[in-house]
C-alpha cells in the first residue's frame, strides 16, 4: 500500500474532491485512512433513507471512513456541532469544507475496487478483484 496526504481548503467539495482525485491518478482502490478537518455546510444520507439531509453551520469531522475506486466512492461521515452533538450517516456530494480537511489515503496496489448491482440488496455494492500486474500503472 503506498500512501497519498492531502489538505482540502475551505469551499472545496470534500467527496468530490476524492472522487476526483482518484480518477485523476487513475487509481484502482484506495481507503480512507486518517481524516481530520471542518465542514461548513454537511449532507448526509442516513440509513435507509432516499434522500440526504443538509445540516448547516460549522462542524468537526470526527471520523471519516470508506473506500474508493474508479466506478465511485461509498463513505461514511460522522460530524459535531459545537456542543459536541454528533450525526452520522453517507457521505454525499455538497458538504463543503469550512476551514480545512487534512485527509491521509491508502492507495492498495494488489487490489481493484468496482461497484456492481448485487440482485440481493439492488444496490452498487463493492466487488474487490486482485489487480494483474499488466495493470500496474499507480
Amino acid at each position: 500500500m503506498k500512501t497519498h496526504a492531502l489538505r482540502l481548503r475551505s469551499g472545496e467539495d470534500l467527496k468530490a474532491a476524492l472522487d476526483a482525485l482518484v480518477r485523476q491518478h487513475e487509481w484502482p482502490a484506495a481507503c480512507v485512512l486518517s481524516a481530520v478537518g471542518s465542514l461548513s455546510h454537511v449532507r448526509l444520507r442516513y440509513a435507509n433513507q432516499p434522500e440526504a439531509e443538509v445540516i448547516e453551520g460549522p462542524h468537526e469531522m470526527v471520523a471519516l471512513s470508506g473506500t474508493l475506486g474508479p466506478d465511485g466512492s461509498h463513505l461514511h461521515l460522522a460530524v459535531s456541532d459545537s456542543a459536541g452533538r454528533t450525526q452520522g450517516g453517507h457521505l454525499m456530494e455538497g458538504s463543503l469544507i469550512y476551514t480545512t480537511a487534512e485527509i491521509v489515503l491508502g492507495v492498495l496496489e494488489d487490489q481493484v475496487f468496482a461497484r456492481e448491482i448485487d440482485p440481493q440488496t439492488g444496490y452498487r455494492e463493492l466487488v474487490i478483484s486482485p489487480r494483474r500486474s499488466t495493470d500496474r500503472t499507480a
